[in-house]
């Protein structure tokens, strides 16, 4: 592959035999615990690990800027690691289908394996690609790669899939015990002769404009990056994670989201480090077993569950009566939120944390979330398609599921009468505004007193603070308590409709 920096080439080492493998690689860009990749250097022949980027072909929404920045990324940290093994990735932009049959026909291949995916849209053209390259003679093959658990293995007493996440788990947990992961191929057979490549540039994936600074600083993409968060995150798993994970003003998450949806790391990685980790301090199996931090693990378990059983979902509420919800139309309301303008901190924080980084910590999403659905009444769809647009851990399954579930017309949902008050969430979980002074300097001169409630601070409060309320942060778009009875009397409508 030719990138922008000339990268020497490297002595190929001769597969000996006169087949080879296409490894179709998606979002499983790792060398560790990549089930299609091992099987390919098994069967023996030349490896040749391949990338198409056909995004329209994958999901209702094209990714956003912030998961295109992490791609390239991740992608190019892929082909360094490929490169140490003497290997390379090639990088052709799709349709999948025909670009697959040129590089068969290219390369001789006469197998091609991959990674599943559970988008519905991949689901379907995964079936039609594989429908064709069998018919074709080819041997194809797919793995799970991607969770602990497939969708379709996971169900109730009566046999349909789980819409409550608490049963679901604990079914799982009474499953077989993931097998352990399998270790990188320290060697790769490549070809006499590589296929023609793109280089990685001409995706065109980095944003034209420089807006990723906050990302570059924030992020270490790949999976290199994936293990040292792991590592780090799990020298303090057990400490106290059930409390540290609730407070932003805090380090006390794993951030392995996006590592996870790239396929940076596996589940399984994750699953075997936690066992080995209660190992080493001598912990009961039931202690990590029930952890808070592998209960998140099965929470994005759940999320896939939920998208493979009902694939309409990330459109249109799982509870069909929400298709009646009195929803709002309000561009300028919607455009406070994003841009962190809605005058609540905690909110106000949150929206920026997001547009500085590419990602929000879980509770104040909640935060966030319920503020627009239940403070706003703007559909849960707008949020969804803003977090898709914005973060770097963008997952159409968790995304579904976070709001779908703040929103109240999920599975496992929130309940309609459960509405975040932005001042007691901000109060209790960034105690002494360490988090809100940080995304909201304006702020930082407030005491504490005022900080998650500035409409209430007296005029000298902010006169001592150098500050004038609606000009160097903006007064309140709503009141929470008149927001909470109207949100009440909205979700009673479609909940107890009348005769």
């Amino acid at each position: 592959m030719t990138d922008q920096v000339r990268i020497p080439e490297i002595k190929m080492i001769s597969s000996g035999h006169n087949r080879s493998n296409l490894v179709w690689l998606r979002l499983d860009l790792r060398l560790t615990d990549n089930p299609a990749l091992a099987a390919a250097v098994e069967r023996g022949g030349a490896v040749i690990p391949v990338f198409i980027h056909a995004p329209e072909e994958e999901s209702p929404w094209l990714p956003g800027g912030a998961s295109c920045w992490w791609l390239h990324q991740s992608l190019h940290e892929l082909d360094a690691r490929l490169r140490e093994r003497g290997s390379r990735l090639v990088i052709r932009r799709g349709p999948v289908l025909a670009t697959l049959r040129a590089l068969v026909k290219e390369t001789g291949a006469t197998a091609v394996f991959w990674n599943r995916r559970y988008e519905p849209a991949v689901i379907a053209r995964d079936a039609k690609v594989k429908e064709v390259l069998n018919a074709a003679g080819l041997e194809v093959k797919c793995f799970n790669a991607g969770l602990l658990h497939e969708p379709w293995t996971i169900q109730n007493q009566s046999g349909k899939p789980f819409q409550v996440f608490t049963p679901f788990w604990k079914h799982c947990l009474n499953e077989p015990e993931p097998a352990e992961p399998l270790p990188a191929p320290k060697n790769l057979p490549v070809p006499a002769k590589w296929p023609k490549s793109l280089a990685l540039a001409q995706l065109k994936l980095e944003p034209e404009i420089n807006w990723s600074a906050g990302l570059r600083a924030t992020w270490q993409p790949g999976e290199a990056g994936a293990m040292e968060n792991l590592r780090e995150f799990l020298a303090q798993a057990f400490d106290d994670y059930s409390e540290k994970r609730n407070r932003p003003d805090v380090a006390g998450t794993s951030r392995l989201s996006p590592h996870l949806h790239f396929g940076e790391i596996s589940p399984r990685q994750i699953w075997h480090g936690l066992r080995a980790l209660a190992a080493r301090r001598h912990l009961t199996v039931a202690a990590w077993r029930n952890s808070q931090f592998l209960a998140e693990v099965g929470w994005r378990e759940f999320a896939h569950h939920l998208l493979f059983h009902f694939p309409r979902t990330p459109a249109e509420p799982l509870r069909p009566q929400f298709k009646h919800f009195p929803w709002r139309k309000d561009a300028a309301s919607l455009r406070a939120w994003q841009k962190g303008r809605t005058g609540y901190p905690i909110v106000d924080a949150g929206m920026r944390e997001l547009w500085t980084t590419g990602w929000m910590h879980n509770r104040v999403r909640m935060i966030a979330a319920s503020f627009l659905v239940k403070d706003l009444l703007l559909p849960w769809q707008d949020g969804a398609r803003w977090f898709w647009d914005t973060l770097v851990d963008a997952d159409l399954a968790q995304n579904t599921l976070g709001w779908q579930w703040t929103a109240g017309c999920g599975a496992d949902a929130a309940p309609y009468f459960r509405i975040f008050n932005p001042v007691s969430q901000g109060e209790k979980f960034d105690p002494n505004g360490d988090y809100v002074r940080r995304w909201c300097p304006e702020l930082a001169k407030l005491p504490d007193e005022w900080l998650h409630r500035p409409w209430e601070a007296p005029v000298e409060i902010f006169a001592r603070a150098g500050m004038r309320p609606g000009r160097d942060y903006p007064e309140r778009i709503i009141s929470h308590a008149l927001a909470r009875e109207l949100a009440l009397e909205a979700f009673a409508r479609i909940k107890f409709p009348s005769a």
